[in-house]
């Protein structure tokens, strides 16, 4: 079986040899040595802002969002995974869909203006597929009317744009570090900031609001990530180079050998070190991706229709229409991408593909 996507796992003794660690230390949550000190690495690797390491990519965003929605209209993109529009719903707070642009996939900074309110408190948009936002046009666009800006920047570990990491950009960026990464903990995450003032706050909230053992300044929830999650992420992240160049070999193959016949995929921004996170085509019709879908899956391969659905659609929100999202997310497949696909995996997926399409 091809699956859209395979765990990396590190040497097994590499492994043991950093849960050794914990053994020796005693201490499996509440901050130990190894989430420390992996803070510091990724930090230092990416040449990123101060981060907080947490136990999945799902609770940065709602601290994010505690933190700077105030209740209040989040706008935000209908083209992401589903935890990026429940994160709004659960912090109390309502969000306004603003279709995608059709190149990259990622918010349309051009809607963003109009569907400003009084009620806007908060832009959250999504880096999609490791693709950055037009983050210019945002922040300019933030800038004028007063509004924060988060990123839910799930899927861009190591991506830099114009020389800069990806978590530079906005109040306040997140991430995840779930086991379908390419980098990750087995489940994890992490909140990212040059805010001093949101890092500590966001700090105090993942741990129960603590300032000391005895002493709450504000409420808080368990966001703590385990030493064991930790010593996971201290050896992928020493073989995260070499994930990426097998991951962007897989991408080349894609692009020198499907055809592009009736199908295309998501156009890169400018000035973007890109870490082969996803690859996407979307086909012109439906008939079209049901016919490779059912030949992929007859061959033991398989895609994922990856948004789907448009999150406009979910029944718990009150999203306005965003034609393309909801077109796109009928008509997209993620293809499989992780490191081991062999190249007779990829002649194969690339020949259904082209027959079929």
């Amino acid at each position: 079986m091809i699956p859209v996507t395979r765990t990396y796992f590190p040497s097994i003794e590499k492994y043991q040899a950093q849960v050794a660690q914990v053994w020796e230390g005693g201490w499996l949550t509440n901050r130990g040595q190894l989430c420390k000190t992996l803070e510091k690495n990724i930090q230092d690797k990416l040449s990123s802002p101060v981060l907080v390491l947490m136990n999945n990519g799902t609770i940065p965003l709602q601290i994010a969002l505690k933190l700077l929605g105030n209740g209040g209209e989040i706008i935000t993109t209908p083209f992401s995974y589903v935890a990026t529009a429940s994160s709004i719903v659960w912090e109390g707070c309502t969000p306004v869909f603003v279709d995608i642009d059709l190149d990259t996939l990622t918010i349309d900074p051009n809607l963003i203006e109009a569907a400003i309110t009084p009620k806007t408190s908060c832009i959250l948009a999504t880096h999609v597929f490791g693709n950055i936002c037009h983050v210019e046009q945002i922040k300019e666009i933030a800038d004028r009317f007063g509004l924060h800006v988060i990123y839910d920047a799930a899927h861009c570990f190591g991506v830099q744009y114009n020389g800069k990491s990806v978590f530079e950009f906005g109040d306040i960026s997140t991430c995840s570090f779930h086991a379908t990464k390419i980098f990750h903990t087995a489940e994890g995450g992490a909140f990212f900031s040059q805010n001093e003032q949101l890092l500590q706050r966001a700090f105090r909230m993942h741990n129960f609001g603590h300032v000391t053992p005895e002493t709450f300044e504000e409420v808080g929830i368990n966001g703590k990530i385990s030493e064991l999650n930790a010593a996971m992420g201290m050896c992928v992240l020493e073989d995260i180079d070499f994930i990426v160049e097998e991951r962007k070999k897989v991408v080349a193959h894609y692009m020198k050998h499907l055809s592009f016949d009736g199908f295309r995929t998501q156009k890169l921004q400018e000035g973007l070190d890109w870490n082969a996170a996803y690859f996407p085509i979307w086909f012109e019709s439906m008939g079209q991706v049901q016919r490779v879908l059912q030949a992929l899956n007859e061959a033991d391969i398989f895609p994922r229709r990856y948004f789907n659905p448009s999150l406009n659609q979910l029944p718990y929100v009150q999203g306005n229409a965003c034609p393309i999202s909801e077109d796109i997310s009928q008509k997209i497949l993620c293809l499989p991408l992780y490191v081991g696909l062999t190249t007779e995996d990829l002649e194969l997926i690339c020949e259904i593909i082209n027959a079929n399409s």
